[in-house]
């Protein structure tokens, strides 16, 4: 098997994350690495941008133009865009249209209705029968839809680490009906890569954004069924997710309970259950695990997890999702690549 596949947006921290993964993977390969036609790096190397793949990533940034689309159509079987998520909610269609699998790494397909995209993104969906026909790219949760689907919406990075650390105490019933608090903080290439006076190198500091309106409040709430309160923070590092997480479980839960609802989780090839041993972004940076440890005190339990925001927060998980598409072992091209 050789799937090529074709990388929208690999200017990006995520999307040269991506191609490099697709550039060393046994079964994949890259048919292009685009970015628009008005970005100044087109026709420029990706690893020019970025040294640290050198030779692997010798390859031009060619301008997303008509000839593109018609090389997409004519070489590639799947499409990953890492891009806005408005310019994910344009570009899918037209790559869907031409029969392809499309894993969108933006936020432009995770949420359920267009009322929701009003809110939390500001714009109306468009395309509102794609938003019901995509499926939840959360690789250790949904991997028989992931499996089946033609649009796949890649889940978010701060979602990827909060769903993993709180879907196995909603599956077993642990959970009292109060909102659960989660305290999250990233490194800043979580932003992205263009320039921006708040992510300056002497601006940055540890500082609270998106206070009650973040859009991954809905994202992780839809898919936990259960109500949070998400406070995100940036940090002065360059890659990583810390979350720590304010739970009151029900009366008379015990230790073990809380032990035996992760054990869902014990056979993931990349989830490390940590217990009380509790996680940190040293742990995780460059790697593509996620990192789940737990304390408790009576009826309030403190969850921490740490992820990679670029690799398991979008390239690793993009990664897992085609490789379930392909019935591969999800962790395929990702345990041991560093």
């Amino acid at each position: 098997m050789n799937k090529k596949v074709a990388v929208v947006g690999a200017s990006g921290y995520s999307g040269a994350e991506l191609a490099s993964l697709i550039a060393k993977h046994p079964n994949f390969s890259l048919s292009g690495c685009y970015v628009s036609e008005q970005s100044l790096d087109k026709n420029k190397s990706l690893s020019l941008l970025y040294p640290e793949h050198g030779v692997l990533l010798d390859t031009p940034l060619l301008p997303l133009t008509e000839q593109a689309f018609a090389d997409i159509a004519e070489q590639a079987d799947f499409v990953c865009l890492c891009t806005d998520h408005q310019v994910s909610v344009e570009l899918a269609p037209k790559f869907l249209a031409m029969g392809k699998k499309v894993f969108d790494l933006s936020g432009g397909f995770r949420l359920a209705s267009s009322a929701d995209y009003e809110r939390y993104y500001g714009f109306s969906h468009p395309y509102p029968q794609w938003l019901e026909q995509a499926e939840y790219g959360l690789a250790e949760w949904n991997a028989q839809a992931i499996s089946g689907a033609q649009l796949v919406a890649v889940a978010g990075c701060y979602p990827t680490a909060a769903l993993n650390a709180l879907k196995p105490l909603k599956q077993a019933n642990l959970l009292a009906d109060r909102q659960i608090i989660i305290n999250a903080v990233s490194g800043v290439t979580g932003a992205g890569r263009k320039a921006s006076l708040n992510t300056h190198f002497c601006e940055v500091s540890l500082a609270p954004y998106g206070l009650f309106n973040h859009r991954h409040t809905p994202e992780i709430s839809q898919h936990l069924g259960h109500d949070v309160l998400f406070t995100p923070h940036l940090g002065n590092f360059s890659r990583g997710i810390l979350e720590t997480i304010y739970i009151e479980l029900k009366p008379q839960v015990t230790s073990s309970q809380i032990s035996e609802a992760y054990q869902v989780l014990a056979d993931e090839p990349l989830i490390r259950l940590k217990g009380a041993q509790l996680p940190s972004i040293k742990s995780v940076a460059g790697q593509p695990f996620v990192d789940i440890g737990w304390q408790q005190q009576g009826q309030q339990l403190i969850v921490v997890v740490a992820i990679d925001n670029l690799l398991k927060g979008a390239a690793g998980q993009a990664l897992q999702c085609m490789n379930l598409a392909c019935s591969l072992s999800s962790e395929l091209g990702l345990k041991g690549v560093w």
